[in-house]
């Protein structure tokens, strides 16, 4: 594992390939991102002009990113959590400041290796729960330790 604050990525290998997430250590306020928001929705059916609708620029950054100083972006590299609509090459913002609930997305160490999964409460007891097939559910115990809350995800279409 290799680990900086310099702005490079951080590395993270755990034993199942499916699993390895990379962490970018980015100074948000240092990436303006402002582009043209529209106030209208857009039709997923029939065209319409959406000319006159601009609102003020919206910085995604800003809007993704509530806590900068308890937020990290991290890369997926897998596809255990495919059916949550994270796929492998995603980016995810999470928040370290925001309190993990049953139902939300989180970045968990286990036995001191990092996994994306859902938190779920069965039970009476916490469960790390991949939503893909062929992955197995993780119980919350001693040696689990919840990093943070997944609150946004990115994506580049090709």
């Amino acid at each position: 594992m290799r680990s900086t604050n310099s702005g490079r990525s951080v590395v993270v290998a755990l034993n199942r390939r499916d699993e390895v997430l990379r962490l970018h250590d980015v100074p948000f306020e240092l990436v303006p991102c402002e582009v043209p928001f529209f106030l209208v929705h857009t039709q997923a059916g029939f065209p319409s002009p959406a000319q006159d609708d601009m609102q003020e620029p919206i910085d995604l950054g800003a809007w993704l990113v509530e806590h900068p100083a308890a937020s990290y972006i991290m890369r997926v590299d897998g596809r255990s959590m495919s059916g949550a609509g994270i796929n492998d090459g995603d980016l995810i913002v999470v928040n370290r400041a925001k309190k993990p609930k049953a139902g939300a997305i989180v970045v968990a160490l286990v036995h001191g290796d990092r996994t994306l999964k859902r938190l779920r409460y069965v039970d009476g007891r916490h469960w790390l729960v991949p939503e893909a097939e062929g992955f197995a559910d993780i119980l919350v115990d001693e040696h689990v330790e919840i990093w943070g809350t997944v609150v946004g995800v990115a994506r580049k279409m090709a």
